[in-house]
């Protein structure tokens, strides 16, 4: 997959929030062997994230409040992408800041930084209440935000889109027109738990981020639904946990995947993912994996 100057060495990378800043990872497999190691969402400052309960299970997913929990631009600096460097690790951070002016900051930075390989530019996140989902389900905010990143770096840029709008095709439409490389499809969908002793909301934030399985069908929709209408490549996530879970979102259009939170039932989810997907190439002689992408729209 190439995203803007970037080619990655493969289509199955990590997504962000859930593979940290890759140490947690890097103990079970080497995370050089990865397309790309989305690091969490930062911001200028440290980030306590939100307070009480953050994180539940349901049927097949999790819902998290985690609220873009994070050490901070210096700290990632100076501690967190020496080792992802020393590791091989190809490097794409997420930028979660408060503000337009916040993102614009961290991008100009990032961007200039060696060893930064692209930029994710968050726009949906669910679980804070300034930036997140109040840049990403308006298109007027949506583009100027995306517009005045592009206008600061020039690093690839990847925005990655929120499910909780009515067309998805609209806001990744507008990623290419501001200047976009990429498209991050999906984030998390909007969920709730209730206390049913209390009568309360579980979270303290009220709303949660619903990821995992339950959400995989839903983002394989949205992942061909871009890839029909936006010439512009899809990372696919949602729920991926192995092999024919990538295929699948190969197959209706993205040109590569991020494993989320099944990295967290199975810490080598992401490679295996990778080697599967080597072997199944192999044994079909298949060169490339763009033989694969968007083969659901060909039939």
């Amino acid at each position: 997959m190439r995203i803007g100057s970037l080619r990655l060495k493969n289509p199955v990378t990590v997504a962000s929030g859930t593979a940290g800043y890759g140490e947690e990872l890097a103990g079970y497999f080497d995370i050089a062997r990865l397309g790309a190691v989305f690091t969490k969402g930062l911001s200028l400052a440290p980030r306590p994230g939100n307070r009480g309960q953050r994180i539940v299970e349901t049927p097949s997913g999790m819902l998290n409040s985690i609220g873009l929990e994070n050490v901070g631009l210096d700290a990632f600096l100076e501690k967190k992408l020496p080792f992802l460097l020393g590791k091989g690790a190809t490097v794409i951070p997420n930028i979660a800041g408060h503000s337009v002016d916040e993102n614009v900051e961290l991008c100009r930075v990032l961007g200039q930084t060696p060893g930064i390989a692209a930029l994710e530019l968050n726009v949906s996140c669910p679980n804070v209440k300034e930036g997140g989902m109040a840049f990403g389900r308006n298109l007027s905010t949506f583009s100027a935000l995306v517009g005045a990143v592009r206008r600061v770096t020039p690093a690839p840029l990847i925005v990655k889109l929120s499910p909780n709008v009515t067309d998805v095709t609209e806001f990744a439409a507008a990623a290419k027109d501001c200047g976009a490389d990429a498209v991050s499809a999906v984030n998390t969908f909007l969920g709730m738990k209730i206390d049913v002793a209390t009568g309360r909301p579980h979270f303290q934030n009220r709303v949660a981020g619903l990821s995992g399985p339950a959400i995989r069908p839903i983002a394989v929709r949205i992942v061909y639904e871009i890839f029909a209408k936006v010439d512009l490549p899809v990372i696919g996530i949602g729920g991926i946990g192995c092999l024919d879970d990538v295929l699948e979102f190969l197959m209706a259009g993205a040109s590569a995947v991020s494993i989320g939170t099944m990295s967290l039932v199975n810490p080598r989810t992401a490679i295996e993912c990778a080697e599967g997907l080597e072997d199944y190439m192999r044994e079909r002689n298949i060169v490339r994996p763009d033989e694969i992408i968007g083969a659901a729209h060909r039939i």
